[in-house]
């Protein structure tokens, strides 16, 4: 014990002899610099971990560069220039808009300004990617029984428990209903599948993810979250990182265009708590390996959301009817929640979505309940406080008035014309399609011309459909209103090939000279404040 008490003076008298050769003032900031160099390095390192060290270095070589004196201004002013084009004149159109009430009521005579205004409207008749899943007028069949549904129930809200006991019934019949197509009656199921309806398959997917990240602190502990998605996986789930604070690890897709599980696999660690899988994806149109992802998400023991906001109410029906359609919902052990859109092929109206989940113990993480609020005890399920109940009651009506035979009979439909446009565009020597589609979305590109080019044409002649990146490509999803216009379709994409293919170069007024500079722009966050500047100037 002395020898051991000696050795500490003599250690101390030693350190205090070397210390002595330097200023006191070093002796305290080395230290300090020391360590806040220490941060800067683990912060680096950090950083090039999340995103690459290509990534890292050009983030931080661009941002070196807008503190050049002028480049800032320079950038911000062409900038400018992209977002005036990207509006294409929507400014001139804001003008005259309304900006304060009138002094006097119009009374009803307010129904025939909104004639007048909805007049103004592009004709979207057969015209667009999705967008309206509804075939024929809106003013008749199937658009006009759902609209007396919503009208009929346009005062009421499911907030209301005790008052509006009608929706409440309408809500948890859609919920089941939907729950039974995707899985909820077999045994594999657990039997205790639950869910809400909310106001789209973004809010559908924000729950999912807040779900499973709450589900999984109190399972696990994780207090850093991170979630794990396909580069084809919707953005959704961006924003639920940003609202949610979950990091965000987006993998690229296979050779085939599916979510690589492998890739996957090699990006879990200790903080993830949830995996993603689309059936189909939005941008292909091509179901992810659910199955492989499943045993991935069940051998981690962390949580797995399918997106199935586009095929909810297709794939089931396509089952039954014979169509090859890979295992996808309830049935795949492993998937936690689901997301199912009833305003896209369900048929009813907008503003309305399912989404579930596996059992009780997940859905409760949804809810948010308040004990100390002057106004009382709140607990509500989803983002929204009051809700429409109109939509409601008008997604019941769409799932009660079709049925199954309806259903089927409108999925082979769709399924046929998907294929026949399939058909249509191979016949095309200068475009191809991405992958294989598994329903009723059908992206092609092209190696011998821009497609961008091809979609500006193709906008010129009536057509509204989406432009996508990695690879550059445009797709359209195949709805009931494309059945009657699908040959139109096919003659005005050749046509437009033709053109492009003679006269090379954009068009007047296109589009396709930003979104191929988009894709080629190596600085992200420059896209993403163009995005942002284009949304302000706009809404």
């Amino acid at each position: 014990m002395d020898h051991a008490f000696s050795s500490l003076i003599d250690l101390k008298a030693s350190a205090n002899s070397f210390l002595s050769n330097y200023e006191p003032l070093a002796l305290v900031f080395v230290p300090l610099l020391s360590l806040f160099i220490a941060r800067i390095l683990r912060s680096f390192l950090l950083l090039i971990h999340d995103n690459g060290l290509k990534s890292t270095i050009l983030g931080f070589l661009f941002t070196s560069i807008k503190m050049v004196p002028g480049v800032k201004g320079y950038i911000d002013a062409e900038k400018q220039k992209v977002v005036e084009k990207m509006q294409s004149g929507s400014k001139s159109k804001r003008e005259g808009w309304r900006s304060e009430l009138p002094r006097e009521g119009v009374g009803a005579a307010v129904i025939e300004k909104l004639k007048e205004e909805k007049r103004k409207d592009a004709i979207w008749q057969g015209k667009c990617s999705g967008t309206v899943y509804i075939g024929g007028s809106e003013y008749e069949g199937h658009f006009s029984l759902i609209n007396e549904a919503c009208s009929m129930f346009a005062h009421t809200n499911p907030l209301h428990l005790d008052v509006f006991q009608s929706i409440a019934r309408f809500e948890a019949e859609v919920v089941a209903m939907t729950a039974a197509l995707l899985g909820s009656k077999g045994k594999s199921s657990g039997g205790e599948i639950c869910g809400n309806m909310t106001s789209g398959g973004t809010e559908s997917i924000l729950m999912a993810v807040k779900s499973s990240r709450d589900y999984m602190k109190d399972k696990k502990g994780i207090k850093r979250p991170e979630m794990i998605i396909p580069e084809s996986a919707h953005s959704a789930y961006d924003k639920a990182a940003q609202y949610f604070n979950i990091k965000l690890r987006r993998v690229p897709v296979n050779k085939d265009f599916q979510a690589d599980v492998k890739a996957i696999r090699q990006q879990i660690n200790k903080n993830t708590v949830l995996i993603v899988g689309s059936a189909p994806g939005f941008p292909h149109g091509i179901i992810d390996p659910i199955e492989e992802l499943g045993e991935l998400a069940f051998s981690y023991d962390i949580c797995l959301h399918v997106d199935l906001c586009l095929g909810g109410f297709v794939l089931p029906f396509a089952r039954m009817l014979g169509y090859p359609i890979p295992p996808f919902d309830f049935s795949v052990k492993g998937v936690t929640s689901i997301s199912v859109d009833v305003h896209k092929y369900g048929l009813a109206p907008k503003g309305t979505s399912v989404v579930l989940y596996r059992n009780h113990d997940i859905r409760k993480h949804q809810f948010v309940a308040v004990t100390e609020w002057s106004g009382g005890l709140y607990v509500s399920p989803t983002i929204a406080g009051s809700r429409p109940g109109g939509l409601i009651a008008g997604a019941w009506a769409a799932l009660m008035s079709l049925g199954l035979e309806g259903y089927l009979e409108n999925t082979k439909t769709v399924m046929e014309v998907s294929k026949t446009i399939q058909k249509g565009i191979k016949e095309i020597p200068e475009l191809f399609i991405i992958g294989r589609p598994d329903m009723t979305i059908v992206a092609i590109g092209s190696n011998d011309l821009d497609i961008f080019e091809v979609n500006d044409i193709m906008t010129s002649k009536g057509w509204h459909l989406n432009a996508l990146q990695r690879p550059n490509s445009i797709h359209i999803c195949v709805t009931l209103q494309h059945a009657p216009v699908f040959e139109d379709y096919l003659r005005d994409l050749r046509e437009s090939v033709r053109t492009v293919k003679e006269n090379p170069g954009p068009i007047s007024g296109g589009l396709a000279p930003i979104y191929g500079a988009a894709g080629k722009i190596p600085d992200r966050g420059m896209v993403g404040e163009l995005l942002v500047n284009y949304m302000d100037s706009t809404c």
